[in-house]
């Protein structure tokens, strides 16, 4: 029997692909999201998992939109299959001193880091419920636990992130549903940090930044946990990352 589906929310070039790729290695087809304008590069993802003998399908769909999350899980599900893991894997890391905080960009980062995450594991827990198994995984960060200077709007967000996985473990563990927030604490690679980075390769070497393939076998883990001994937040980082 095939695996149940695995959707990922906020898959890119980091560790929204490789969290798809792995979960695809081991059987479950995939469901992959990002914005409407970056199809084309989803599209390039699940080719490349296609070709490696995994089941990928892409959407373009916007998260903090509640119409279009929900015909998402909706058509996941009637169209393709049951869906077992939802993991919410996005990002909304940018800087802006206080002063320079508009309103707009508190919102967005808000929408965008917290209240898709809302959403998301809403139309997951309806999903799951009713057949009593299933994970639903969210992506946290060091702005989780505290924040820094310029990222006001940012550790907001994503400390309401893991406050709704908090509540969301307290009801639905119960139910059978296995919540997990994962803090990623330190820089991942991917386009975002080579591009502020100048010398990736040598932090690549000496295993001084994150990498995505190493964080998603962490979520693999998770879910594969027995009820018995569920881990509900994870916390990840460099050996040498100060902390």
């Amino acid at each position: 029997m095939s695996k149940d589906i695995c959707l990922v929310i906020g898959a890119g070039d980091g560790l929204g692909g490789a969290v798809a790729r792995r979960f695809a290695a081991e059987g479950h087809p995939v469901c992959l999201t990002r914005r409407a304008r970056h199809i084309d590069q989803l599209e390039v993802l699940a080719e490349d998992i296609r070709a490696d003998g995994g089941e990928a399908h892409a959407f373009g769909v916007d998260a903090r939109s509640e119409e279009e999350t929900a015909a998402l899980f909706d058509r996941i599900e009637n169209e393709i299959g049951p869906i077992g893991v939802t993991v919410f894997n996005i990002g909304a890391n940018v800087r802006f001193d206080i002063r320079d905080t508009t309103a707009r960009v508190f919102t967005k980062v808000w929408e965008m880091a917290c209240f898709a995450g809302f959403l998301a594991g809403r139309e997951a827990a309806r999903a799951m419920v009713p057949r009593g198994r299933g994970s639903i995984l969210f992506t946290g960060a060091t702005a989780s636990l505290r924040g820094r200077e310029g990222f006001a709007a940012f550790a907001a967000a994503k400390h309401g992130l893991r406050a709704l996985a908090q509540s969301m473990a307290r009801e639905l563990g119960p139910e059978g549903i296995h919540v997990a927030h994962i803090v990623c604490d330190g820089a991942i690679d991917g386009v975002f940090t080579r591009s502020r980075v100048d010398d990736i390769g040598e932090l690549l070497d000496t295993d001084l930044i994150l990498k995505p393939e190493d964080i998603a076998e962490n979520y693999l883990m998770l879910h594969r946990q027995p009820r018995s001994a569920w881990t509900h937040e994870l916390d990840l980082r460099p050996w040498r990352e100060s902390w």
